[in-house]
């Protein structure tokens, strides 16, 4: 997603409403399981969970590189479930 940014709008682009939202990924709502359990979605939605001191970091890849590397160490996910659950505990 990061040398990617262009294939993905913000939701500050969506709409002009300072919401708490603003700065994560825009879904795009789907009814199928194989969209939403897709790499395109699920990528909107992992990126969209991280915490914001690591979001924040995203115009700078090298910083948000080391900063989600270190991250993941201190963390270890085996499933996304086990990443959303520690997100939902936090």
């Amino acid at each position: 997603m990061v040398n990617n940014k262009n294939q993905f709008q913000m939701n500050s682009e969506i709409h002009n409403i300072n919401t708490r939202n603003n700065s994560n990924f825009y879904q795009v709502l789907s009814h199928l399981t194989t969209y939403q359990k897709g790499p395109y979605n699920m990528g909107i939605e992992v990126h969209n969970s991280l915490s914001p001191e690591i979001k924040d970091l995203f115009h700078n890849i090298n910083k948000f590189k080391s900063s989600l590397r270190g991250f993941l160490h201190q963390h270890s996910f085996y499933t996304l479930e086990e990443y959303f659950n520690y997100k939902a505990i936090v």
